[in-house]
């Protein structure tokens, strides 16, 4: 497929543009028809040809549009049907980027006159010298008309309201523009088309920050006073992103962002899985306090079934110890999600759920759960040992081989309650099954990985600029991007992110989880365009697909 040309950022002085004007009968189509097209077909500052005809409208032209234009009927009435000059000036034309001032008054004729003649609408991109006026001289001139911009910028062609004048003076003010816009690190088309979106705020001038910036995958970093990093992301195209922080976002924390960068960095990066890493690392290790997502690692929780006593239960844990014989679910975003987990577990099964210490014997005041027949507790005297060892053997059997043991008992509660009107509640046993399934479906995909260990892995992709697509190897262990990866620095920030807790078997760190994260769904992702070479350990998941319980998206939280 051909690559569009923001795709691939082509210079300035390569770029053709065929600047364009237009005469008509009146203000839009279909009422009022062309009486004249001129165009001047510009590249790299010079002229490489100019296209100008009168065209016949069909129509009469008002006395005041005659006397603005000094275009007559007498003047028309032996030229050309619009009919007629569309193929030749479509050749004129050919693929270059349309300029004009005001650019889509002509180009609503234009493409009002080719369907009615028949041809397909014009696929070429286009630039409105209005637009970059009002962004780039708009404070030096009363308004943005061409007559004005031609005088107070001195253009060598001043517009006469003829379509070849206006079409020539039109290309000097795109000239005078440009070589302003290069002070802003306006140096390529994609440049040009979004420096019209670009706010006019005081940090404009920071725009020149980004001049050194690649259209490559990698990852940026805001730097502050004294270099501290404020924020740090990853993008496809460094500098498109980037530059997109100074177009339409009016959100407060980008402005203040803007306000207190002095500094923009980057890592550039042979792929989207390298760039996702790194920033995970980064984050990880400079806390930047413009980021919020993978920087909370620190408060991540598990969810651990307490098989080390006799009675387990469900407890959510800030840390996980290795080698206790317990099961931990994790680790999760929040206590308040291991909760929700936690309640998914309780509602499957009757889990015990009061915390206090196994008395010896019956008590007579057991807790409320175990009086509301919900939770075998022992504290009830109803249940032995025995008795609750095959529910624990139960729960563990659908934390670790058969999901469905959990998650059935959810679906089935959820449409009894359904069946009944109780919408409320059944949308709540959807969303603690969805946060249930969520917690299992992460947790396959990570122990796989761990349990993988060192996986060789190739990659299909295209170059930037099109042409025969090529492989490239990563190295994966345990997870964790490795290998060749540490050649181009994809381990800077990684600190003490050792993997502590130490073999597939263990609980999975915290300051592990993100980065995890982002390899299986790159994988999940890429799936098509990526063959293992080589694995040290199993790769597949162990378990059936889980279900999704999430309402389909727009949708009403209904049964």
């Amino acid at each position: 497929m051909q690559r569009s040309f923001d795709d691939l950022g082509v210079p300035l002085h390569e770029v053709t543009f065929c600047v364009l004007d237009l005469e008509t009968t009146g203000a839009a189509p279909p009422q009022s028809a062309i009486t004249e097209i001129g165009a001047v077909k510009l590249r790299g500052g010079e002229c490489l040809g100019t296209f100008q005809t009168l065209v016949n409208p069909g129509t009469g032209i008002p006395p005041e549009i005659s006397f603005l234009t000094g275009i007559t009927e007498a003047m028309v009435q032996p030229a050309p049907w619009v009919e007629a000059v569309l193929p030749s000036f479509l050749e004129f034309l050919g693929p270059a980027v349309i300029v004009g001032h005001n650019v889509r008054f002509d180009l609503r004729f234009l493409q009002a006159a080719l369907a009615a003649a028949g041809h397909p609408a014009l696929p070429n991109r286009w630039v409105d010298t209005c637009a970059l006026a009002r962004r780039l001289v708009r404070d030096e001139v009363p308004n943005c008309q061409l007559g004005m911009l031609a005088e107070r910028l001195r253009l060598a062609h001043r517009p006469t309201h003829r379509a070849l004048a206006d079409a020539l003076a039109t290309g000097d003010l795109l000239h005078a523009l440009l070589e302003r816009a290069g002070n802003l690190g306006v140096l390529g088309l994609d440049d040009l088309f979004e420096l019209p979106t670009v706010r006019a705020h005081p940090q404009m001038g920071k725009l020149r920050l980004t001049n050194g910036l690649p259209r490559r995958p990698g990852v940026y970093l805001f730097r502050g006073a004294g270099g501290r990093v404020l924020y740090v992301g990853k993008a496809t195209n460094l500098r498109a992103r980037v530059r997109s922080y100074f177009g339409g976002d009016d959100r407060r924390k980008v402005s203040q962002l803007l306000r207190e960068t002095q500094a923009i960095d980057h890592v550039v990066c042979p792929g989207t899985l390298e760039a996702a890493v790194l920033e995970v690392r980064l984050i990880h290790r400079h806390q930047p306090p413009f980021n919020h997502r993978s920087k909370l690692w620190s408060r991540y929780v598990y969810l651990k079934v307490t098989l080390d006593e006799a009675y387990p239960r469900l407890s959510v844990v800030r840390s996980a110890r290795a080698g206790d014989g317990c099961i931990y679910i994790g680790p999760l975003g929040s206590a308040g999600v291991a909760r929700q987990v936690a309640d998914a577990i309780e509602s499957a099964l009757p889990v015990r759920r009061c915390t206090a210490r196994v008395p010896a014997r019956p008590v007579a005041g057991a807790c409320a759960p175990a009086q509301l027949g919900v939770a075998a507790c022992p504290c009830a005297g109803t249940v032995s040992v025995a008795e609750y060892g095959r529910i624990v053997d139960r729960l563990v059997h659908g934390l670790t081989g058969d999901p469905s043991v959990l998650l059935e008992p959810l679906r089935e509660r959820m449409a009894a309650l359904a069946a009944a009107e109780r919408y409320e509640e059944a949308a709540d046993m959807r969303d603690r099954a969805a946060a249930l399934a969520r917690a299992l479906g992460r947790q396959r995909q990570l122990d796989a990985l761990r349990r993988a260990g060192r996986m060789e892995i190739e990659v299909l992709s295209t170059p930037a600029g099109g042409g025969v697509a090529q492989a490239r190897r990563l190295v994966l262990t345990a997870g964790r991007l490795t290998g060749a990866a540490d050649q181009l620095n994809l381990l800077e920030g990684a600190g003490d992110l050792s993997d502590e807790g130490g073999g597939p078997d263990r609980p999975l760190p915290r300051h592990l989880v993100d980065e995890l994260s982002c390899v299986a769904s790159w994988l999940e992702t890429e799936a098509a365009s990526v063959r293992v070479v080589h694995c040290e350990g199993p790769w597949s998941l162990p378990v059936p697909r889980l279900p999704r319980f999430e309402p389909a998206k727009g949708g009403a939280r209904t049964h």
